[in-house]
C-alpha cells in the first residue's frame, strides 16, 4: 500500500478532530458548544487543505489514509 506523506500540520488537525470528537461522545460532556464549533472549525481545516488539491491527494483512500496515520501516530506516542 502507498502511503501519502501527509503534511504534518494535516496529521495534527486530524488527531484534534479525533480528541473534539471523543470528548463530544463522553457521557455528559460539558461546553458541548464550544466542542461542537472546534469540531466544526477543524473539520473544515481538514476539508480544505491545500493537500487535497495536489495529486497524491486526489485519491479517496487518502482521507482513509489520513484518519488512520492519524490514530496510529497517537497510539505509537502514546507507548
Amino acid at each position: 500500500m502507498d502511503r501519502h506523506l501527509f503534511p504534518d500540520e494535516l496529521i495534527h488537525a486530524q488527531q484534534q478532530w479525533h480528541d473534539t470528537y471523543r470528548a463530544l461522545a463522553a457521557p455528559r460532556p460539558r461546553h458541548t458548544t464550544e466542542l461542537r464549533r472546534r469540531l466544526l472549525r477543524l473539520s473544515v481545516r481538514i476539508h480544505w487543505h491545500p493537500f487535497w488539491s495536489t495529486p497524491a491527494g486526489r485519491t479517496p483512500a487518502g482521507r482513509v489514509e489520513l484518519r488512520q496515520r492519524a490514530t496510529e501516530d497517537r497510539t505509537r506516542g502514546a507507548a
